[in-house]
């Protein structure tokens, strides 16, 4: 026998649905979930169960049917009665929908009852259709987002709630930072006067040792008083037993002569005995500790001894000021903080130092006490350009012109002096920007590409062309010139903190180093890739420990007497050719023959670029 399922499906206007869809067509009694269960004939018309137990106990034959009150169809009656009908299920989520309905306050306009209020969300406002004439006033209110004032309602109080619970979240979670805190805090008493009871004890090791001392030296004082002393009464008990020895029979002795000697025995000893009557040694012993400014000063000391140092940093306050970063320098970050009322510390601020390896945006994260600063993280744009901050020059004869620059060195008042190769000069540039040329005596032909500065504060300078070495006065004045028969093509000079002059060969690939006098010193190198030799030298710098620091496609470090000693290692495998590399302790600087600009980076105040 197959079974079939009933399925209700309606589509309702809800603006004009009303009550009298929940009432019994029969008994016109409101459904409910009582007697009045609204139950689903076959008819698909509904009936309350009330009216439907009431028409079949009113039937006078029991034949097993009874009519629809609505349409007068024969319905079967089910075997366990009215009870077992299907319930009208569309009538029942009706009622459910009506119930929330009720439930829900549905705001209406106090001129209009029946009218529901609606709200706009763009002018934060509430209004009523008639009252406004069916219109939004405000601009561009067409556009304007309007929903019913009870959404309204529900949608605040969700925000409302949404809000409260977010807020107790974060109350929660400030409660235990704090809790932490104050763990932290006992944690940090606890070390604290451990660290206080350990070094007082050291103090009181250190008062105890001294005590010991004095003490010391009080019993060896008094055993050497007293051992002179007993020394002394030992002498004298030797002496009265003497006396008393001779004087042992004298009364039976009848020769005057014997007698005589032992008294003038006796007057010598008695004369002698007279010194023993005076202690060898004194009592006196004294303690002083006031002699001298020891106790103020201890006290002193103690008064100043042991700092309780304390922060009053307040982390969520504190800023981070972040400077450019560029890859392979040094970047700086300062961190300014401030307490709690955002008063600044006195203490602090000094810059963290880091070095980026690679370009991009990378995040740092800055925290005090393992707590994050005011915007941490924070987003740094690492940038492989270092861009000038200042620019002098363009390629020409003028004052500030250059043709070919090869060389840039610094001296300790901050003037910059420029080699201009291709204007026979150098370029003497001070701190205001004031600007003077040294040459062209030692810088003839456009032959000067090397430039160096000199312990004694003169310029050292090599002309490839004639291969003169030129030592000028930062005046200008020529005062020594020297050559040497073995030069090829010199190409670079350097001094070191003894006046010595190297000298790079590129033509012959070799180092030659001279005394401040121009007489030779020693030779090294060779070409060749092999360590110790050289191919196409293009620099050379001396080290703040007189290391030669020699450039071609690497750099190789010699000691100080031109033995070698290790290359620095390279970061990649590709050939590289250094341009022009001068390396400079105090102030570092790159040159590159193929521009007439004068760049001074920002990194180092006057770290220059050509």
């Amino acid at each position: 026998m197959m079974s079939s399922t009933l399925v209700e499906t309606v589509s309702i206007n809800y603006e004009d649905f009303n009550d009298s869809f929940l009432t019994c067509g029969t008994c016109l009694c409101v459904y409910d979930s009582g007697e009045h269960t609204p139950k689903l004939l076959p008819c698909s018309h509904t009936v309350c169960r009330n009216c439907l137990e009431r028409i079949i106990a009113a039937q006078l034959h029991d034949t097993g049917y009874f009519r629809c009150p609505i349409c007068r169809e024969h319905i079967g009656i089910p075997r366990g009665g009215v009870g077992t009908l299907p319930p009208s299920y569309i009538v029942n989520q009706l009622l459910d929908l009506m119930s929330q309905q009720r439930r829900d306050v549905i705001p209406k306009c106090s001129t209009h009852s029946t009218q529901e209020l609606l709200f706009c969300e763009t002018c934060d406002s509430v209004f009523c259709t008639l009252c406004s004439g069916g219109l939004h006033n405000g601009a561009g209110a067409s556009q304007h987002t309007v929903i019913p004032f009870s959404i309204a309602i529900k949608r605040m109080s969700e925000i409302l709630l949404y809000k409260a619970h977010l807020c107790i979240k974060n109350l929660n979670n400030a409660y235990d930072n704090v809790s932490a805190e104050m763990q932290n805090l006992e944690a940090s008493v606890e070390k604290t006067v451990e660290a206080i009871n350990r070094s007082f004890q050291d103090l009181i090791g250190l008062v105890d040792k001294r005590r010991h001392e004095c003490l010391q030296w009080v019993r060896k004082v008094r055993e050497d008083k007293r051992k002179i002393l007993r020394e002394q009464l030992d002498l004298i008990q030797s002496e009265k037993d003497k006396v008393q020895g001779e004087c042992d029979g004298l009364q039976f002795q009848v020769e005057v002569r014997n007698i005589t000697k032992k008294i003038g025995d006796l007057n010598e000893k008695l004369d002698a005995t007279s010194t023993l009557s005076e202690p060898r040694e004194n009592s006196f012993l004294k303690y002083e500790f006031k002699h001298n400014t020891s106790f103020k000063d201890i006290s002193k000391a103690l008064a100043e001894f042991g700092k309780i140092k304390v922060s009053t940093t307040f982390p969520a306050l504190c800023t981070a000021k972040i400077g450019e970063a560029i890859t392979h320098l040094k970047s700086s970050v300062v961190v300014n903080t401030v307490d709690y009322h955002g008063n600044p510390r006195t203490s602090g601020a000094d810059p963290v130092q880091y070095v980026p390896t690679t370009p991009g945006k990378v995040r740092m994260f800055v925290s005090i006490f393992n707590r994050p600063i005011k915007g941490s993280p924070f987003v740094i744009d690492v940038t492989e350009h270092n861009n000038a901050v200042w620019k002098l020059g363009s390629r020409g004869s003028s004052e500030e012109s250059f043709v070919q620059p090869t060389r840039i060195i610094v001296d300790r008042e901050g003037t910059m002096f420029v080699s201009d190769t291709g204007n026979s000069r150098i370029k003497v540039i001070d701190r205001d920007g004031d600007i003077g040329h040294i040459g062209p005596k030692g810088l003839e032909s456009q032959g000067g590409t090397g430039l160096a500065l000199m312990p004694d504060g003169n310029l050292v300078a090599i002309n490839w062309r004639t291969k003169f070495v030129s030592i000028i006065s930062k005046e200008g004045e020529l005062l020594k010139q020297f050559t040497y028969p073995d030069f090829v093509e010199p190409t670079d000079v350097a001094a070191n903190s003894r006046g010595e002059i190297i000298v790079a060969d590129n033509g012959a690939n070799k180092i030659f180093l001279f005394d401040s006098n121009g007489k030779p010193l020693t030779t090294f190198g060779g070409k060749g890739e092999k360590e110790g030799q050289f191919k196409l030298i293009s620099a050379i710098a001396v080290g703040k420990c007189d290391e030669i620091l020699v450039a071609d496609h690497r750099i190789q470090i010699f000691s100080k007497d031109g033995k070698f000693s290790r290359t620095v290692p390279e970061q990649r495998k590709r050939s590289v050719w250094w341009p022009g590399c001068r390396f400079w302790w105090l102030h570092p600087s790159i040159a590159d023959r193929k521009g007439a600009e004068l760049h001074p980076g920002d990194e180092c105040k006057w770290k220059a670029y050509v």
